[in-house]
């Protein structure tokens, strides 16, 4: 006699993977609503650090124009180090600001 196969009950099967899917679904909009109520707190505009924007220029280097209250800092970032290259007082406008002012950078 040869040993029997046991027969597996597809159906269970199929509804234990739509269950555990459907797990995985309510934790993760869980974790998103948890994510927005932890920001309500502040909005953008309220913040008084801002990251205004960001310029790539290399695979692992890059410029932020970060602003904090009426001042933006331009700052060099690699993955070992930040460094403030210049600052200005700002007045939210686009007015680009004269290098050299802050560290030593020269025009």
């Amino acid at each position: 006699m040869s040993p029997t196969v046991p027969t597996v009950d597809w159906i269970s099967v199929a509804g234990n993977f739509v269950l555990v899917l459907a797990l995985l679904a309510a934790v993760l909009w869980g974790l998103r609503k948890i994510q927005d109520l932890q920001g309500k707190g502040f909005k953008a505009s309220d913040r008084r650090l801002q990251i205004v924007e960001t310029l790539s220029v290399g695979p692992r280097q890059k410029l932020a124009l970060v602003r904090i209250d009426s001042r933006e800092v331009l700052v060099g970032l690699t993955p070992g180090q930040f460094t403030a290259l210049d600052s200005w007082s700002s007045n939210h406008s686009s007015a680009s600001p004269t290098l050299g002012q802050g560290s030593g950078l020269t025009s």
